[in-house]
C-alpha cells in the first residue's frame, strides 16, 4: 500500500524553505528578526519531509479568491 503524501493534497498550500539570503532579505524588508515570525511546529505534516531545523523559515503560499495569492512566513519551532 502506497503512503499518502500530504503535501500533494489539494487543500494543503505550497510550503517552501527559504535560503539564508532570502531570510535576510525578508527580515530587512519588514524590519524584523526571525524570532518575530509566527511559529510552525517542525513536526507539522506539511513540512515533515522538508528537512527543516529550528529557526528555519518556511514560506506558505495560499490561493485566495479575493487577493489571488496570499503569502505567509513561519519560523520552524520545536516547542
Amino acid at each position: 500500500m502506497a503512503k499518502f503524501k500530504i503535501e500533494n493534497h489539494t487543500l494543503v498550500p505550497k510550503h517552501s524553505k527559504l535560503s539564508k539570503d532570502e531570510i535576510e532579505e525578508l527580515c530587512k524588508r519588514y524590519r524584523i528578526t526571525v524570532k518575530d515570525l509566527p511559529r510552525i511546529q517542525y513536526k507539522d505534516a506539511a513540512i515533515a519531509t522538508m528537512n527543516v531545523k529550528e529557526n528555519d523559515v518556511v514560506k506558505i503560499e495560499r490561493k485566495s479568491p479575493t487577493a489571488g495569492l496570499s503569502v505567509f512566513y513561519r519560523r520552524v519551532s520545536r516547542d
